[in-house]
C-alpha cells in the first residue's frame, strides 16, 4: 500500500511548551512541528517566525500575553517557507511595526511564492488550520543584505544570514548580551531536515559559522530548545551528519548513474538507521532525496515545488 503524501494522515495535536530561556527569550516549541521565538524588550516584544496561518497564531499569542502586554512590534522571517510565514497577519493587530527577511528570503517569495504556499497546503493540512485566515503571501516590510542590529530598549538583537544551507536566505536571530540563538531551520533536532531547497555543499560551513557563536542556548527550526552548550553542539552535530549524509549518497547515486527511486534505497541504506525514527522523517526523505540527486548532478539552485510536482516525484517514489 502506497504511504499517505506528504504528512497527510499526521493528524494528532502536539504537544506546545512555552519555555523560557533567559531574562528576555523564550522558546514555543511543538514537539518537532515548527517552532518559534519570541523576545520581550524593554519596549517591545519581537517574533521568529509566524506559524502557518494566523488562526494558529493566536495561540503563541496567548502564551505572549501571559508574560507580557508589550505590544509586538517586530516579526523576523528564518526564510520564506510558507508554514513559517503566513501567520504573520495575526501580529500586526498587536502592534506589528515590521517584517524583517534576508535579502534571498525576499528574492524566494519573488520566484516561488505561490507555488511554496499551495504545495506545503497540501502537505501539511494539520499545520494549516484555519487556512481560510490566510490573506495571501507574507511580504517582508524591511530587508536586509547580510545582518541587522535591533535595540529593544537595551536589549541587543542581531538578525544575520550567515549564510545558505536550508534555504538560500536562512536568517538566524542571536542576542550575544544573552547567548542565546534562534536558528530557524538551519538546525534541527530530534527530526529530519526538510532539504527540498536546500543548498546541501553549503550547509556545513553554515552550521560552523553558527558554532562561532558560541551559544549557550539554541532554538531549533523543529525539536526541543537545547538547553546549554553541550546540547548546541549535539543539534549542530546532529544537523550536519543528517545533511552530509544525504549529499554524500546523493553524489554516489549520480556517480553510480543510478535513477531517482534507486537513488532513494541508496539514501536509505545510510540514513534510515542513524535517522529513521526521528519526526517527520518519512515526510521528508523523499524531498531531501530529489534534492541531493539535483544538486550532485550540478543543479545549484534548487528546482521550484508546485503541488503536481510533489505528487509527481511521491508517486514515483513509491513501491
Amino acid at each position: 500500500m502506497a504511504k499517505a503524501f506528504a504528512s497527510q494522515a499526521d493528524l494528532e495535536e502536539k504537544q506546545v511548551t512555552f519555555t523560557q530561556l533567559s531574562e528576555n527569550c523564550y522558546a514555543y516549541t511543538t514537539e518537532g512541528d515548527p517552532n518559534s521565538g519570541v523576545i520581550i524588550g524593554d519596549d517591545g516584544v519581537l517574533i521568529v517566525d509566524t506559524t502557518a496561518t494566523p488562526a494558529m497564531a493566536q495561540d503563541l499569542i496567548a502564551k505572549i500575553r501571559s508574560v507580557t502586554d508589550k505590544p509586538i512590534k517586530y516579526v523576523v522571517l528564518s526564510h520564506y517557507h510558507a508554514v513559517r510565514v503566513l501567520g504573520a497577519s495575526a501580529y500586526f493587530e498587536e502592534g506589528a511595526q515590521q517584517i524583517i527577511a534576508s535579502r534571498g528570503t525576499w528574492e524566494m517569495i519573488v520566484e516561488r511564492g505561490e507555488q511554496d504556499m499551495k504545495s506545503e497546503i497540501e502537505r501539511f493540512p494539520r499545520l494549516f488550520a484555519g487556512v481560510e485566515t490566510v490573506p495571501g503571501l507574507t511580504w517582508p516590510t524591511l530587508v536586509f543584505e547580510k545582518e541587522i542590529t535591533l535595540y529593544l530598549g537595551k536589549l541587543e538583537v542581531k538578525i544575520a544570514h550567515l549564510g545558505s544551507g536550508h534555504t538560500k536566505g536562512d536568517t538566524v536571530v542571536w542576542l550575544p548580551q544573552q547567548k542565546v540563538l534562534y536558528s530557524g531551520d538551519l538546525v534541527e533536532y530530534d527530526a529530519a531536515c526538510y532539504c527540498g531547497d536546500a543548498q546541501l555543499a553549503e550547509w556545513p560551513a553554515t552550521l560552523e559559522a553558527l558554532r562561532s557563536l558560541g551559544a549557550q542556548k539554541l532554538v531549533p527550526g523543529r525539536g526541543p530548545a537545547l538547553l546549554n552548550p553541550e546540547e548546541v553542539n549535539k543539534g549542530l552535530d546532529y544537523t550536519k551528519d543528517f545533511v552530509s549524509t544525504l549529499l554524500a549518497q546523493g553524489r554516489k547515486a549520480v556517480e553510480q548513474k543510478l535513477d531517482l527511486k534507486q537513488s532513494m534505497a541508496l539514501t536509505r541504506e545510510a540514513m534510515d538507521p542513524k535517522f529513521g525514527h526521528v519526526f517527520i522523517y518519512e515526510h521528508c526523505l523523499p524531498f531531501d532525496v530529489s534534492r541531493a540527486y539535483d544538486e550532485a548532478s550540478g543543479i545549484t539552485h534548487p528546482r521550484i515545488w508546485t503541488a503536481q510536482r510533489d505528487k509527481e516525484m511521491w508517486d514515483a517514489l513509491q513501491d
